[in-house]
């Protein structure tokens, strides 16, 4: 039976949070285009974000943006199940970002140590089952409704105060049935069921969802919402790729108010923007001290300490290992 990382919940032994790297193994993901959509491709890309800093590797095999059909239950096995192996064989910590039980099973099975469920185990009956007997974390993201018609559920009188409601009643759904209270991470859902000012909203309260007494995952990369910055009303919204410098501030955002991780497309600019925030928070208190302020390096905590082996292999390669402490939609 698969477990928990050896330390859980995850943290970076720099402080800052935890930094979950996407690999879409889709054909239709908004953000990439199905750039990683052959397996070898996905399993390069979950290495080459490893040696950038990411801390985790959400492989997923159902794009969610608005509007999307669903692949087969075979068709998401074949793409995920190969790629969530290799990767977890290289020493990767490996989510697997599904809504299906029987997917989340097959993935764990091969070594996958968190389950990601954008529907937060409403969309599969089965799924808080397979997580409860698996005795792995599992990420309960705010949901609605699938990607065909979620955005038509996007209305809210008070959308912080109905999304940490939706929330805790989710939390509390999955520990009666039998998820450990421990074990389970809460994601707002930026952009899943949320128009622009919804999504603006959220992250302005994002305190308030911290509150809520489970780790908190945040996911706005390449959202939507931030490509309409510095864009007239009526006009389209700038493209995916152009949009990783404003995910890296809501990143820095979430950083300064404490989030547990977030998850991202381009991690080296993400890592950058919270280590700017670190460093100014920082800076008062060293410059009393030594008048200088240190850079931090890049460590995480490994999933297995005592294997000596990093992340992305062997020993030494990649970072340093110590035992030390989505349009919208996920894709």
């Amino acid at each position: 039976m698969t477990s928990a990382p050896a330390t859980w919940p995850l943290r970076r032994v720099d402080g800052l949070p935890v930094v979950m790297g996407v690999v879409n193994v889709t054909p239709d993901s908004f953000s990439d285009g199905g750039q990683w959509f052959e397996p070898a491709a996905a399993i390069e890309h979950g290495r080459e974000l490893v040696a950038q800093g990411a801390d985790i590797l959400d492989v997923g095999g159902e794009s969610t943006r608005p509007g999307a059909q669903r692949p087969s239950v075979a068709e998401e096995l074949r793409r995920v199940v190969p790629v969530v192996e290799a990767l977890a064989a290289e020493r990767a910590v490996v989510s697997v970002d599904t809504m299906r039980a029987e997917v989340a099973a097959a993935a764990v099975a091969v070594g996958a140590t968190i389950v990601n469920d954008v529907s937060g185990g409403l969309a599969d009956p089965e799924m808080a089952a397979v997580v409860a007997a698996a005795g792995v974390p599992f990420v309960a993201m705010h949901w609605r409704g699938h990607s065909a018609d979620m955005q038509s559920r996007a209305v809210y009188d008070d959308v912080v105060a109905e999304v940490v409601a939706e929330l805790a009643a989710r939390a509390d759904a999955l520990v009666a049935a039998g998820v450990r209270a421990d074990r389970i991470v809460l994601d707002p859902g930026f952009g899943f069921a949320k128009l622009t000012g919804h999504n603006w909203s959220l992250l302005r309260g994002l305190d308030q969802v911290l509150e809520l007494d489970h780790p908190v995952l945040v996911g706005t990369s390449r959202k939507t919402f931030l490509g309409r910055l510095g864009v007239e009303p009526g006009g389209d919204p700038r493209p995916p790729l152009d949009r990783d410098v404003a995910t890296a501030a809501t990143s820095m955002h979430a950083a300064r108010l404490g989030a547990w991780g977030v998850r991202v497309h381009h991690v080296p600019s993400t890592l950058d923007a919270m280590r700017v925030a670190r460093a100014i928070e920082s800076a008062a208190t060293s410059a009393s001290t030594s008048g200088t302020i240190s850079a931090t390096t890049s460590v995480t905590t490994s999933p297995d300490a005592s294997s000596g082996a990093s992340a992305a292999g062997s020993p030494g390669e990649g970072r340093p290992v110590t035992t030390a402490t989505r349009t919208e939609g996920q894709q």
